[in-house]
């Protein structure tokens, strides 16, 4: 692969550990804005599956983007966050890692997840069952926490786990709903946070009225994200929006 001069491939210095479907793609690509962040093009899920872990840390390597000296190296693999493995492996590495997470509501979150599922079964022709039968326990009618969609929108279960390794200091928290509606501020903070120069700018976002989302400029590109995201969410009875929003306040 032809690759500019004094470039190489290098470990990450930042990771977007998740949250999945709370705008991780979106981060990632409006830092890839930035001309000092070098981002990997897809995500590597190296310390979540045992099977790439394995491979060690040159494989690792090896999936990152040719990079300058002075540019920040960042992948993103939402699954991290969830994966109880991944703190300790990501702290073995190198336990200055700069950690990104976004978050946005834990109920909408949920309501995300599921959307995007049961649009690949729409897909395939096959059926899924509807939010509210997996949300709530069928018998008990209680917050099911075996589903899935639920369990990752306990934000602070899993933190508890990278706290163990990581201090406060090392991880930027990132407001999702915020990062849709005025993504700016968001992404100045991250600036700071990663110790670069202020570059991003409103000049880099424009609002489009047809996706419901901003995209993406620089001198060399203009974008927005692919038609998968903002997928239409389905009516979900407000009883169970209820029920859910008092569970993720407990």
């Amino acid at each position: 692969m032809l690759h500019l001069k004094k470039t190489k491939k290098r470990l990450p210095k930042a990771i977007i550990v998740g949250v999945r479907k709370a705008g991780t793609r979106a981060l990632l690509e409006m830092l890839n804005l930035h001309p000092k962040i070098a981002k990997a093009s897809s995500e590597v899920h190296f310390f979540d599956i045992a099977e790439n872990y394995e491979k060690g840390l040159d494989w690792y390597r090896h999936q990152m983007p040719y990079s300058y000296a002075d540019q920040i190296t960042i992948e993103k693999s939402p699954a991290y966050f969830i994966t109880e493995e991944t703190p300790q492996r990501i702290y073995q590495m190198n336990n200055t890692m700069k950690l990104l997470l976004i978050v946005r509501d834990p109920t909408e979150r949920a309501i995300s997840d599921y959307t995007q599922i049961y649009s690949h079964k729409q897909e395939k022709n096959k059926n899924y069952d509807r939010f509210e039968d997996l949300a709530l326990d069928p018998e008990t009618k209680e917050v099911n926490t075996h589903y899935k969609a639920i369990r990752t929108s306990v934000y602070h279960r899993h933190m508890s786990q990278w706290l163990k390794y990581f201090p406060l200091e090392q991880i930027c928290v990132v407001d999702g709903d915020k990062l849709v509606k005025d993504p700016l501020p968001e992404l100045q903070r991250v600036e700071t946070f990663l110790g670069l120069e202020r570059y991003l700018s409103n000049k880099n976002l424009y609002y489009n009225a047809s996706r419901g989302f901003y995209c993406l400029r620089n001198d060399t590109m203009n974008k927005c994200l692919s038609d998968s995201k903002g997928r239409q969410h389905p009516d979900v009875d407000p009883k169970v929006i209820a029920k859910l929003h008092h569970y993720s306040a407990t």
